[in-house]
């Protein structure tokens, strides 16, 4: 049975929807710590809160989302767990430690207790070596987090795919999700590349992906809802929909598009698929992945 409808006429409840992957940000206040906000971001050099999108996030159906790290701080953490303390939309958290560090398990530690810190996120695709993924200090970081129950946010670009991919293969028991399907170049131009990298990690079972952040990777004020098929019809083939969730990478998408018209060209591509999988990758699959 299609776990559809409302509380009416004995019906079940619908599925949760969640957003799985956004961000939240107290720029005003730390303006600093954005070193990645270049001009050409300026348009989000501001106040990003819990009170800001809810009313977007509710005019859609979303319950709930992952709110996830924006800045490389121990703070940082620690700021979205209280952001969840008072907003219980928030139902897990992917903060940041630092993973290279000497204690990177007291570090660790400082959280792992808080059942809303569902795992970690490193910038894997700022660090100049393109192998970073792969190095010592990394995968050792990264083999802490899955006997603490943790799971790990793969930010990559194509050409991360290799590294991680050896990292993956390291650690086979570890849990990981792509983040934004790898960012391929929405011009084409490494889409034979990103392909081939794509599909191989994800004949990895352990490896889920993040269809978000896609209308960022394309031209912001000209993009089409066109330009992403080949890509989604990619990762729908390699990963199934067991192992795809739906974020809308707010407030950074808002550079080419809102929250409702990022979250619908999810809705409306999903539409080809059972009712049963459009509810997978509109939240079951993220409240699995993260457990909550």
């Amino acid at each position: 049975m299609h776990r559809v409808g409302g509380h009416n006429n004995g019906e079940l409840p619908r599925p949760m929807k969640l957003d799985a992957h956004q961000h939240y940000w107290s720029y005003s206040t730390n303006p600093d710590d954005f070193i990645w906000m270049s001009d050409q971001l300026a348009a989000i050099r501001r106040d990003f809160l819990p009170e800001d999108l809810s009313p977007l996030r509710e005019a859609v159906g979303i319950d709930g989302t992952i709110a996830v790290q924006a800045r490389e701080m121990e703070v940082e953490s620690d700021f979205l767990l209280g952001l969840a303390a008072d907003d219980h939309s928030i139902r897990g958290v992917v903060g940041w430690v630092d993973l290279c560090a000497a204690d990177v398990e007291a570090r660790l530690d400082r959280h792992v207790h808080n059942p809303v810190f569902r795992g970690v996120r490193m910038l894997i695709h700022d660090r100049a070596d393109p192998d970073f993924a792969d190095s010592v200090a990394h995968v050792h970081g990264v083999s802490c987090l899955e006997p603490r129950g943790l799971t790990y946010d793969l930010l990559l670009r194509t050409i991360h795919l290799q590294a991680a991919i050896r990292l993956v293969d390291k650690l086979p028991h570890q849990p990981f999700v792509v983040d934004h399907i790898a960012k391929p170049r929405m011009d084409g131009s490494d889409f034979d590349l990103w392909e081939a990298g794509i599909r191989s990690i994800a004949e990895r079972g352990n490896v889920t992906c993040k269809i978000s952040g896609l209308v960022t990777e394309a031209n912001w004020s000209n993009w089409n809802a066109e330009t992403f098929g080949p890509y989604l019809d990619t990762v729908l083939d390699a990963f199934g929909t067991e192992r795809l969730m739906v974020g809308s990478d707010w407030p950074v998408c808002t550079l080419a598009a809102g929250y409702a018209e990022v979250m619908g060209l999810a809705m409306d591509w999903t539409r080809k698929l059972s009712l049963d999988e459009r509810a997978d990758l509109m939240g079951r699959n993220c409240a699995r992945f993260y457990s909550v």
